[in-house]
Order: C-alpha cells, then sequence, then structure tokens
C-alpha cells in the first residue's frame, strides 16, 4: 500500500513574502483575495518570485452501480461515456474553457462501464467496468481501491515530470453526487439530507427518493470513519483516482485547483487521511450543488468565484484558473513604490 510524503507548507518566507505584495503600488491590500492568492502561492512554491507551469486540467471518469438501476440519477448511465467521448471530441465545456485559459486537458477512464475506442486524448486507466451497487456490497474491493488510487498518484508523477506544477482536478460520472453525499455527510457528521441535492436535474421528489436510498445504503455498511475504507465502500474509481492524484500532486508541492461538489468530496478524504495536504488547495468556486456549502465550511475554505455553476467536469477549476495566474502575476510584474519612484501613503 502506497504511502504518500507530504511536506508542511513551510510559513518562513511568509513575511518577506508579505512585504513584497504590501510594496506594489497600491494601497495595502488593495487587490483582497489576489494578495492572498499570491502568498499562497509563494508559499507552497517556496519562493519570491513563484510561477505556474504547465497548467493541466485532469477530468476522471467513472460509473456508479448503483447509478445503473436509474435509481438515484435523472440521467441514464451511459451518459458518462458518451460524455466521455464528446470531450475527448473537444465538444464539452471543460474543452471550451481550457482552450480559452491555455489549460492543457487531460481525459482519464477510470472506470466507465463501457468499452470506449482509443483515442489519442484519451487515457485508458480503467480499474473496472464501474463499481458495485453500494446497495449490496462495497462499491470497490480493497484491491481495486488501493489500484485507483496508485493510478491517479502515478498519473500525477508523470505530469510532474514534464514540468506541471498547478493541476485542477474535475470528474465525469453519473451517479458521483450520490458518492459525495455519503462521503461529505459521513465526514461532517452533517444528515444526508443536507448534503443531498439534484444531481443532473432531480425533482424535489426524486430527490427525497435520492435520501430515502442513500439512508439505506449508509444504515447497510454502518458506520464508518476511516477515509479509505469510506471511500472503499462508497466512492467511484474517478474519486479513488483523484484522491492518490491530489496526494501525489502535493508531494511533488503542486498547487491543486479543487473543483466543485465530487472533487471537493475527494480532497475531504484526502485531508482525513493526510492533513497536511490542506494547504495545497486553492478551492475554486461555490458550486450550487447542494452540500457543497457544508464541504467548505468543514474545510474552513473559501472559494474563489460564485458563478451558480454545477456542472463538474472541473469547469470551475478551469475558470479560476486564470484569477490564480493574475495573482502570481501581480506578484513579479507589478511595480513597487520604489520602482515606479511613487510616493507611498501614510497615516493621514
Amino acid at each position: 500500500m502506497k504511502e504518500f510524503n507530504i511536506t508542511v507548507v513551510n510559513e518562513g518566507l511568509k513575511e518577506a513574502l508579505q512585504q513584497k505584495i504590501d510594496s506594489k503600488t497600491k494601497p495595502v491590500g488593495a487587490l483582497g483575495r489576489l494578495e492572498d492568492i499570491a502568498l499562497r502561492v509563494g508559499l507552497i512554491q517556496q519562493r519570491l518570485d513563484p510561477e505556474l507551469k504547465n497548467p493541466l486540467l485532469a477530468v476522471f471518469a467513472g460509473d456508479h452501480g448503483i447509478a445503473a438501476q436509474g435509481i438515484v440519477n435523472a440521467y441514464p448511465q451511459e451518459v458518462t461515456a458518451q460524455m466521455v467521448l464528446n470531450m475527448v471530441s473537444g465538444g464539452a465545456a471543460i474543452n471550451v474553457f481550457c482552450n480559452s485559459h491555455n489549460l492543457s486537458a487531460k481525459i482519464i477512464d477510470a472506470g466507465v462501464a463501457a468499452e470506449l475506442p482509443a483515442r489519442e486524448q484519451l487515457l485508458n486507466n480503467k480499474i473496472a467496468f464501474g463499481t458495485e451497487n453500494y446497495l449490496e456490497q462495497p462499491a470497490m474491493s480493497a484491491a481495486q481501491c488501493w489500484e485507483a488510487i496508485e493510478t491517479g498518484a502515478m498519473l500525477v508523477d508523470q505530469w510532474a515530470e514534464e514540468g506541471t506544477n498547478i493541476i485542477g482536478f474535475g470528474e465525469m460520472g453519473i451517479g458521483n453526487t450520490s458518492s459525495a453525499a455519503i462521503i461529505t455527510s459521513l465526514i461532517t457528521g452533517a444528515s444526508i439530507e443536507a448534503c443531498t441535492g439534484k444531481g443532473t436535474g432531480l425533482d424535489e421528489t426524486g430527490i427525497s427518493e435520492k435520501v430515502r436510498i442513500l439512508t439505506k445504503a449508509i444504515r447497510a455498511h454502518g458506520d464508518q470513519e476511516d477515509p479509505v475504507t469510506i471511500l472503499q465502500t462508497f466512492g467511484g474509481f474517478e474519486i479513488a483516482m483523484m484522491v492518490g492524484g491530489m496526494l501525489q500532486a502535493a508531494e511533488h508541492r503542486m498547487v491543486i485547483l479543487v473543483d466543485g461538489f465530487i472533487a471537493t468530496a475527494a480532497f475531504m478524504l484526502a485531508c482525513e487521511w493526510y492533513p497536511d495536504i490542506r494547504e495545497y488547495g486553492i478551492f475554486a468556486h461555490q458550486s450550487e450543488v447542494r452540500g457543497h456549502q457544508i464541504q467548505l465550511e468543514y474545510l474552513k475554505a473559501k472559494p474563489l468565484l460564485q458563478l451558480d455553476m454545477r456542472l463538474g467536469e472541473g469547469t470551475g477549476a478551469a475558470m479560476a484558473y486564470p484569477v490564480v495566474q493574475s495573482a502570481v502575476n501581480f506578484l513579479n510584474d507589478m511595480a513597487s513604490f520604489e520602482d515606479a519612484g511613487v510616493s507611498e501613503g501614510g497615516p493621514s
């Protein structure tokens, strides 16, 4: 079983970074959250002049056994495979946003319940043709869970070798909001009702039925606290790969852009397992999905954007990337008072 070597973010450069931020030609604090981001990236990279290299958005796709019956999802399970092929063809929202912001997009088949055609843009790392139905048994065997975790880590290793130092995580998988709701409830202690939303489009009746089914699933497996056990029992292959990928990204001291509800569920599991990962994460946006606010409050996280999005795919992370890029650019390129010959302000 793989262990991760995650270094605590050293705060030794904090004073020097803050001084550099405050010396720019602006009132102290006038760039608001951008100043916080610049400080965070500088501390992660342990540099006064941080840089973002080979930015990448990884979309992990997998199917969920519970979704095969259509009892927790508005769309049929085959939509997962169809949307993966749409992404591979460049037609999805995530493709548009990555192209807009010069992000490289990687699409990974973690466990789609279909035989997908070979494509250069598609990484075939399929663990199985979807997970098992966790109403009846754990979603994954222990071996499958660890294989998915280790595969996610292996992929991030490859991207790190290619020079990537900032990575966003996204997903695709019909039924994965159900997994994320259970994970969120078990970790935070919030009720499953509070954590369960409409997913891809359930109405209120559908949500009530979804809550009933997820409550039954939780009761079937009893109380669980260990993050890997929770992941194995209720997760998806795409979620497990994100957990492994996020942890490996932190080991490489990458900036981690955390997308919405499902990606945050993966990050929560990673934090429960290795708490030191927390300071490597930047939270992209406040999803409209019910339960995401619970996750963010539990993690004491303040997302960058609020756009009422709930698409997944890593779209929030892609939209947040230029904000992070702008923060790094002002730190490096904006003139200081001394450089510009501008008088600094003081008490009036």
